[in-house]
């Protein structure tokens, strides 16, 4: 069973696009998209540095116009789709719930809504690496931090105020390693309780499909049959805690075997090499991974 699945913010880095623009028709797509984004994708993914490009606003169209295009060139049909984050936008339009199109125009108002909560407060976010997990919970709460990225493997990303973090680097968790993550705002955290109620505005002009193939909801890691529930949940998933471990425990459940994570890949496929012990993955980080993910499909 092949699954395909999109990563989340963070995953961006300087220039991954350019090496795919030499692929036939992919810049035409792109540029195409940026139309809908509102923003130059290709010179974002392509010049733009480090800084430009950690803006939610940009960060999440770009991801996902980024694993559009990948898949769009890897032409696999997969069994099972899922997404990290925003990640789940480029899945859900994989699924055929709703279009590229619909999806990037979402991801565009997801991403300045997001960025605008950010600004209320000084936030951010820290990735805990290690450590007994109910310890690593229990001193997230007793600094009044969420857990808001559950990936499992080991790997909890605790976000909140800027004064909350620093008072767990202060009294970190038995056995954990802390790492801060260059990110614009506590994401998956009531802090972002103002942006769902304007991404539901701009849903509500959209008429989703029932998924063509099985999708899995970040909430809890469940297959999500209807389109609605689907959209309904990526909207709620803005401020709530994203289940990437519950993900993986149902892609074991079903039974995957393959994985292939869409551009920028690494972070998800290094997460499956250490909770999905035995699932053979490629990342795709340049056009040179896609003939051993076609390999993969073989």
């Amino acid at each position: 069973m092949l699954v395909l699945v999109a990563p989340g913010q963070g995953a961006q880095t300087p220039g991954f696009l350019t090496p795919w623009l030499e692929l036939p028709g992919l810049a035409d797509r792109l540029s195409a998209w940026s139309d809908v984004a509102g923003l130059d994708l290709i010179a974002y993914g392509t010049t733009a540095d480090a800084d430009e490009i950690k803006d939610t606003a940009v960060a999440q169209p770009l991801l996902v116009a980024a694993s559009l295009a990948a898949a769009e060139a890897l032409g696999a049909s997969p069994d099972l789709l899922a997404g990290h984050s925003v990640g789940e936008f480029a899945a859900a339009a994989l699924a055929g719930v709703i279009t590229a199109e619909q999806a990037l125009g979402l991801v565009r108002e997801r991403g300045l809504a997001m960025a605008k909560s950010a600004a209320v407060t000084a936030t951010g976010m820290t990735a805990v690496l290690g450590g007994a997990e109910d310890e690593v919970l229990a001193a997230l709460t007793a600094h009044g931090l969420t857990p808001a990225n559950i990936n499992g493997a080991g790997q909890i990303v605790a976000g909140g105020t800027l004064e909350q973090l620093t008072a767990l680097k202060e009294e970190p968790p038995a056995r954990a390693r802390l790492i801060p993550l260059a990110v614009a705002g506590a994401f998956h955290t009531d802090h972002m309780a103002p942006a769902v109620s304007q991404l539901r505005v701009s849903a509500a002009a959209i008429t989703p499909s029932d998924p063509s193939v099985k999708l899995l909801s970040n909430a809890d890691g469940q297959v999500v049959g209807s389109g609605a529930e689907a959209v309904e949940r990526m909207i709620k998933q803005v401020s709530n805690p994203v289940r990437w471990d519950a993900c993986m425990a149902t892609m074991a459940e079903l039974g995957v075997t393959k994985m292939i994570e869409l551009l920028p890949g690494g972070t998800l496929t290094g997460l499956a090499k250490r909770g999905l012990r035995g699932v053979e993955t490629v990342a795709l980080k340049t056009p040179d991974d896609l003939d051993a993910a076609r390999e993969l499909i073989k």
